[in-house]
């Protein structure tokens, strides 16, 4: 019974959370993606109403990062790129980035206000890019300032400085000083050049990307489709720029729960750049990786791994096996296989990721922790399909995963260790955030290892006889009870933060060995105790779901 349940709890916990762990293949030729012959004006099919909850967090993250678009203003309307792609990739711990494109002044005539004004909008946009708000935020203010001296209230270039100044308090979470700056912008932009003017598509696709953050899904996609109509008529079908307005309507569409349309629209972007020779590109490959999520929470797991499959033929040929980014395409591929029940495939790209993480990585890295967890989690459930019919070999398999699970925390023990050592001085030199995010993913992978040595442990005491079953059950327990000990441990450092995640692998342990100790007269006490622990924690959690 215990095996069953074991490998139906590992089947549903794939490491999402860790975005560390991810996995490959080689040589697979990438499948191509079906394209729409036609894309409808009209949105108002699939299923309606919002739909922004826990299961959408992966992808809302994916799509409300910080990015932000420069307008500069040119006379000439034929100006050059005005698109933004979202850029928050968390997948290898590095903080998020602002993507900047900015328009220039084309302007022929060159005055002191026009290179005042271009100065200060210069200046303020490269301290933005470098994250130096305070001081990016004077600059831009001096050349609303500069823009309203030199051209008037109305001009153009007024425009453009009120939107890099809107991006700013967005990018801030300011968003009561940002609406009206962009509004202001775009009236402007209309009053100069006219409603379906080029430029005002593209300050209409910066509100959009303002209300998506603030997730008024209704608002963000009438801006998008006002974006995406002026872009259609002024750039073309075929359009980077026009592709990029239309991935992000799709976003939208998808968070409003109207998953037909927001899948044509996004397959629809990923040809486009793959049509301009940009399938290879960052921008694509954030894209296709939003459609195989896509895929994957409607449960369509073939298509799942065909796009990844195909994300994962790209990185293999830019990037070569040595990079963190192929081996991170391969895990996500493993998971997938390993959610169809492909094990053995699964195990092949995740036992190949966990060499060459091991080749470049330090050996106490969170990333080889993930990975040997994950091995684990395919054996104990490949250990499942062989109990009917081959005994010793899925009892081996239980011994593989165990090794692996004795080194999973081993390594995440030894990664808290250093992080801990680590924290005071990294904090004067700015790193203790990062620091943090690490401690915090990898105390959940220790939580996770020890929650799962303490299940196979009990999943054995259907393999053995009944001499053996004992010494399991003292393995199950003393594993369990390393994991309370490790939450209780590292629950008030500093390089932890106690998320709801953290509490819900806690939880598991205590529930776990709870079990263990079943009808036991004699642990009563101890029984009473683990449940109100229980209740105490689901309670905690509960409380943060309702903020």
């Amino acid at each position: 019974m215990y095996l069953r349940q074991v490998a139906a709890n590992l089947s549903r916990r794939t490491l999402f959370l860790t975005q560390t762990i991810n996995t490959s293949y080689h040589g697979i030729p990438p499948n191509s993606l079906p394209m729409k012959a036609k894309i409808s004006d009209k949105y108002g099919s699939g299923n309606s109403g919002s739909r922004i909850n826990q299961r959408d967090s992966y992808l809302w993250t994916i799509v409300a990062g910080q990015a932000a678009i420069i307008l500069g203003m040119y006379a000439n309307p034929a100006f050059a790129h005005a698109s933004t792609e979202s850029s928050t990739e968390t997948e290898l711990g590095g903080a998020d980035k602002i993507g900047l494109r900015k328009i220039e002044d084309g302007s022929i005539i060159s005055n002191i206000h026009t290179k005042k004004w271009r100065i200060f909008t210069d200046s303020g946009r490269e301290y933005f890019l470098q994250g130096k708000l305070d001081q990016a935020e004077k600059f831009f203010i001096s050349a609303i300032e500069e823009a309203k001296e030199g051209f008037g209230n109305r001009d153009p270039h007024v425009a453009s400085a009120c939107n890099n100044l809107a991006e700013l308090h967005r990018v801030r979470k300011a968003f009561e000083k940002a609406e009206p700056l962009y509004l202001e912008a775009i009236n402007i932009l209309e009053e100069s050049f006219g409603p379906e003017d080029i430029r005002v598509g593209a300050a209409f696709h910066n509100l959009g990307l303002f209300h998506l953050v603030r997730r008024k899904l209704e608002e963000a996609r009438k801006c998008y489709e006002r974006a995406l109509k002026i872009k259609r008529r002024v750039l073309g079908l075929g359009h980077t720029d026009y592709a990029d307005t239309m991935y992000h309507l799709g976003t939208v569409l998808y968070l409003q729960g109207k998953e037909k349309d927001a899948e044509a629209l996004v397959q629809d972007s990923i040809q486009i750049l793959e049509e301009a020779g940009q399938g290879e590109s960052a921008t694509c490959i954030r894209r296709l990786r939003y459609l195989s999520q896509m895929y994957l929470r409607s449960n369509r797991l073939p298509e799942a791994e065909n796009v990844q499959r195909r994300i994962l033929h790209v990185m293999e040929l830019s990037k070569g096996w040595d990079s963190l980014e192929t081996v991170i395409a391969a895990e996500r591929l493993a998971q997938t296989l390993q959610a169809a029940g492909s094990l053995k495939e699964a195990r092949e790209l995740l036992g190949r990721c966990l060499n060459i993480q091991k080749r470049i990585l330090p050996e106490d890295h969170s990333k080889i922790c993930a990975t040997m967890l994950q091995i684990a989690r395919v054996a104990i459930l490949n250990a499942n399909r062989l109990r009917e019919a081959h005994i010793s070999e899925a009892t081996a398999e239980l011994d593989n995963a165990r090794d692996l699970l004795y080194n999973s925390v081993r390594v995440a023990r030894q990664v808290l260790n250093r992080l801990r050592n680590q924290y005071s001085s990294s904090q004067k030199n700015g790193a203790s955030q990062e620091i943090r995010r690490e401690g915090h993913a990898t105390l959940i992978l220790l939580l996770q290892s020890l929650d799962t040595l303490g299940h196979l442990a009990i999943t054995k005491q259907e393999l053995q006889d009944s001499m053996e079953e004992h010494l399991s059950t003292i393995e199950a327990e003393n594993a369990l009870l390393q994991c309370i000990a490790a939450y209780k441990e590292f629950k008030t450092e500093k390089i932890i933060s106690v998320s709801p995640e953290v509490k819900m692998e806690y939880v598991s342990c205590l529930k776990c060995l709870s079990s263990l100790i079943g009808d036991d007269a004699i642990k009563e006490r101890e029984l009473h105790n683990l449940h109100d622990e229980i209740k105490h924690i689901e309670s905690e959690i509960s409380g943060f779901k309702k903020r």
